[in-house]
């Protein structure tokens, strides 16, 4: 059947909406069309925004090839017509010639012919090598993500550029089906198995993050010394949801030390995980109690209430973004070894808890020079 075009504003304004994080339903609403319709458009172009097309300065606008039209129909010469225009006469002369001349020229053709012939599509690198094309390709069948296979190649062929690409590269090869570089299976390999690009959603200027909870403040305006780990107390947090959602785990891991902290959780409620998660730091030192990181989970719906009662902090992350809180996501996927999906988690006490804290607190961490979150932690005390 082919695909649904849309227009110039619609488009623009369509690139737009998905940039400011609308959902394709909002943006179909907004356009008066089908949501369908809004996913084969981001679907084709991969989840990239088209680049906008922009005439040069130096090149003729439709008024002028009107005017020109005009000064040919009335018999005037074309030295006439460019001196008019503030134009050189060549300028003008090779326009009319290029465009059938004087009998046949007409401005909307020529407009159309001029704006079709200016495309100059460049390949893309991989386009150019199929030796890379290749590796890419094998190296995504593996499960290499394009920011790894792009970091590899820098390091595997530090002086030859042709070999070097970057992940942006390949993921508009994977995604944009009009290239047609990377098979369509490769997408599967990915991690997420998103068949395009989706962007991050952006936090409000003023740092209070669009959600159901309100007066959220963003990870975006967290102090720089919990940014860069320079300075210890400042945490990350999340639940581990059992099976049937009916029994949860708060984890807690300390940014600089990686030190972990299990709560247990009798009811997902917003005041019970406040007071679970506030009792737990108020058994830490004053100085080991800066801020929280959570992501966008409702059980943190009263996070004034735990600020109020730790004298922390609580930053938000953005909507679908909990990489933002990357050391207490790697955490969750170790402690699963010890608490597998689909089990009833209200089995674990407490004190068994505090077993599993201690055990994964004694592992040496590759990121921590293969030195122990306990002892990276209780140096922080002394």
């Amino acid at each position: 059947m082919g695909r649904a075009r849309f227009s110039s504003p619609q488009r623009v304004e369509l690139w737009e909406r998905w940039r400011a994080g609308q959902k394709q339903r909002q943006i179909a609403a907004a356009l008066g069309c089908t949501a369908s319709k809004v996913f084969y458009e981001l679907s084709w172009w991969g989840g990239f925004a088209p680049a906008v097309r922009r005439r040069a300065a130096r090149q003729l606008s439709l008024a002028e090839r009107e005017e020109i039209s005009r000064g040919l129909a009335n018999g005037r010469p074309l030295r006439e017509i460019a001196r008019g225009l503030g134009r050189s006469a060549s300028t003008v002369s090779r326009e009319v010639r290029r465009h059938g001349g004087r009998e046949a020229y007409r401005a909307g053709q020529a407009e159309e012919r001029a704006w079709s012939l200016a495309l100059r599509p460049k390949p893309c690198k991989l386009a150019r090598s199929a030796r890379l094309r290749a590796v890419v390709a094998h190296k995504l069948c593996l499960k290499w993500s394009p920011e790894q296979i792009s970091g590899w190649l820098s390091c595997r062929y530090p002086d030859r550029p042709d070999m070097q690409v970057s992940h942006e590269t390949i993921y508009r090869s994977l995604f944009i089906q009009a290239r047609g570089l990377l098979k369509k299976q490769l997408q599967s390999h990915l991690r997420t198995g998103h068949r395009y690009r989706r962007g991050r959603r952006a936090a409000t200027v003023e740092g209070l993050s669009t959600g159901p909870i309100r007066e959220a403040i963003s990870i975006r305006v967290r102090p720089a010394e919990a940014e860069d780990r320079a300075v210890p107390g400042h945490w990350e947090g999340d639940l581990i949801v059992g099976a049937h959602h009916a029994s949860h785990i708060a984890t807690l891991v300390e940014r600089r030390s990686r030190y972990v902290m299990l709560v247990k959780v009798k009811q997902c409620s917003a005041e019970q995980v406040a007071q679970a998660l506030a009792a737990k730091m108020r058994t830490l030192p004053r100085a080991l109690r800066r801020s929280l990181t959570w992501d966008r989970g409702s059980e943190m719906a009263e996070h004034k209430a735990f600020s109020l009662a730790t004298d922390m902090a609580v930053y938000f992350c953005d909507p679908q973004s909990p990489w933002q809180r990357g050391s207490n996501e790697n955490t969750n996927g170790l402690l699963r070894q010890y608490f597998p999906k689909g089990t009833d988690l209200s089995v674990h006490s407490q004190r068994h808890l505090d077993a599993v804290a201690r055990q994964m607190n004694q592992r040496p961490r590759e990121t921590l020079g293969f030195r122990c979150p306990a002892d990276v932690y209780y140096e922080a005390l002394r």
